[in-house]
């Protein structure tokens, strides 16, 4: 048989032939990684589960640092995460300041300035923070610390995610 008999010919065949496989081969390679990279697009919304920290009758009106732990799971690995938080109570309202500095992310410490000691500083570049938490115009830090969302039920205090203040 001659390849005019055949409707498609060997060249043709072939084009096809390693065009499905190569298209086969491309596709399942880009959809893991598409589907990593859509993934947190395709959930409802990330869970904002409340962490318990302390009682309200633990808390005064000077920044105290409290720890909590909560279990995160990445992927398929579970691992148990331990935050801090400076918490303090004013006017009956509870706020939770994440203790990382905005500036380049070390961990800042109250009161423990001699001359400043009602102040949050940051011993890598000497940045310092008032105690609510905001930035002290001449230092290296630009925006004020973070706060934890709070709720405060039957004299418990729960902290949620960390939302940043500008």
């Amino acid at each position: 048989m001659s390849e005019k008999d055949h409707k498609v010919s060997r060249r043709q065949f072939l084009t096809y032939t390693l065009t499905g496989v190569g298209g086969f081969m491309a596709a399942s390679a880009i959809m893991p990684m598409a589907r990593f990279a859509l993934d947190p697009a395709l959930k409802a919304g990330a869970e904002s589960d409340l962490k318990y920290v302390c009682d309200v009758a633990e808390l005064t009106e000077d920044p105290q640092k409290f720890s909590f732990s909560f279990e995160q799971v990445d992927a398929w690995y579970e691992s148990e995460v331990t935050r801090e938080a400076y918490i303090f109570i004013r006017d009956n309202t509870v706020t939770a300041l994440s203790p990382t500095c905005t500036h380049l992310g070390c961990t800042v410490a109250y009161g423990t300035q001699e001359e400043h000691p009602d102040r949050f500083f940051c011993p890598c570049h000497f940045g310092m923070f008032d105690k609510d938490g905001i930035n002290i115009p001449g230092t290296p830090p630009q925006r004020p610390l973070d706060v934890y969302d709070v709720v405060v039920e039957d004299g418990k205090v729960y902290l949620g995610q960390i939302n940043q203040r500008t």
